[in-house]
């Protein structure tokens, strides 16, 4: 049998939430998501053109300046 697929929202293994790095500076929410279990973050300017496929294990950071902006999952 196949295994269960992880949905949008579900990131097993990781309670975090994502808009709480907000006003962070970029290395230190980093490091913050790495040690609380993110398996890929991903830093990205503001208007960045990126992938839209979801990936469990995934934060990504919109970053302006050196400090997090907005911050989400996938």
């Amino acid at each position: 049998m196949a295994p269960e697929p992880n949905l949008p929202g579900e990131t097993p293994g990781i309670q975090d939430d994502p808009e709480a790095y907000v006003g962070l500076g970029q290395e230190a929410a980093e490091e913050r998501a790495r040690s609380r279990g993110w398996t890929t973050v991903r830093s990205l300017p503001p208007g960045a053109m990126i992938t839209m496929e979801y990936a469990p294990g995934r934060i990504n950071f919109e970053v302006e300046d050196g400090r997090v902006r907005r911050g989400w999952q996938g």
